[in-house]
């Protein structure tokens, strides 16, 4: 068995160079890619080596069942299918949102980005992050999911904050009636029990970024019920897949790693397959 460095610490790899993939695959026999991780990086290691090996090439366990558990969502998925999207901004979540409306029956919007939608739609969100230049865009797929008959579930209160600080007063208020000053860096009660009934009755499950700022123990509330919601719901059955950095984070804080279906590996990778990109590494394999 032979064991290299870290390839990243050539630029050869980064850059896709055919010469270096073509001297590493003259040090097997057999191409395995199991780094879904990087799967969506056109790295020498993982886009170029293939060619090299035209009969003698496959997935690897832990890809195998990364692909498949997307495709599961995605493809072949049991209806009702949820979709719940959460972090800071809706910028980074539109191409996501975008590919999976035709695939889902509820889409539940939480995090930060559920405010430019709240106040896309006239509501006062006093200091909450938002998009103001995404405001219509917020406004477009609220009316693109209609069209498809998905219905969108938003917060309809927060627990509210006068500082982003683990220290700061709180109290509850309607996520559109929010205080000037103050900012919604949580689900409220009433939110979480209406999206623990969407996710009570789906069969599929995909939880990609948290409803709150978890990381503060006074805004943890929301991301861990709901974590929690999909637990359950995956032990009446559901098929659930939770990928994204956060959610993955969320997931081990709250002792939940087990109790889904699903907890990809890939924060970047996953996030191309559900865009419906193609990934350098998984073409390189076909």
């Amino acid at each position: 068995i032979l064991l290299l460095e870290n390839l990243r610490f050539y630029e050869e790899e980064t850059k896709g160079d055919r010469n270096f993939a073509e001297k590493l695959s003259k040090l097997g026999d057999v191409y395995v890619n199991d780094a879904f991780g990087t799967a969506h990086r056109a790295h020498a290691s993982t886009a170029v080596i293939a060619d090299f090996f035209p009969e003698n090439k496959c997935f690897g366990l832990l890809l195998a069942s990364e692909v498949e558990s997307v495709k599961r969502v995605l493809e072949t998925s049991e209806k009702p299918v949820t979709a719940i999207i959460g972090g800071a901004k809706v910028s980074s979540k539109i191409t996501i949102i975008e590919n999976i409306l035709d695939k889902i029956d509820h889409l539940i919007i939480g995090g930060g980005m559920a405010f430019t939608f709240i106040k896309a739609k006239g509501g006062k969100i006093g200091a909450s992050l938002v998009e103001d230049d995404k405001q219509n865009l917020a406004l477009e797929i609220l009316e693109e999911a209609k069209k498809k008959n998905v219905s969108v579930h938003l917060p309809v209160d927060a627990v509210i904050a006068d500082a982003f600080s683990d220290s700061a007063n709180t109290q509850d208020s309607e996520v559109d009636n929010i205080p000037k000053g103050w900012m919604g860096l949580d689900t409220g009660p009433k939110t979480n029990e209406i999206f623990a009934e969407v996710i009570a009755n789906s069969k599929t499950i995909l939880w990609n970024g948290p409803v709150g700022v978890f990381e503060m123990e006074k805004f943890a509330e929301g991301t861990k019920i709901l974590g929690q919601n999909i637990a359950k719901a995956t032990q009446n059955g559901a098929f659930s897949l939770v990928g994204g950095g956060d959610s993955v984070a969320a997931v081990h804080k709250f002792n939940l790693t087990d109790k889904v279906s699903y907890v990809s590996t890939g924060g970047g990778a996953m996030l191309e397959m559900l865009e419906g990109k193609t990934l350098p590494g998984i073409a390189a394999l076909l």
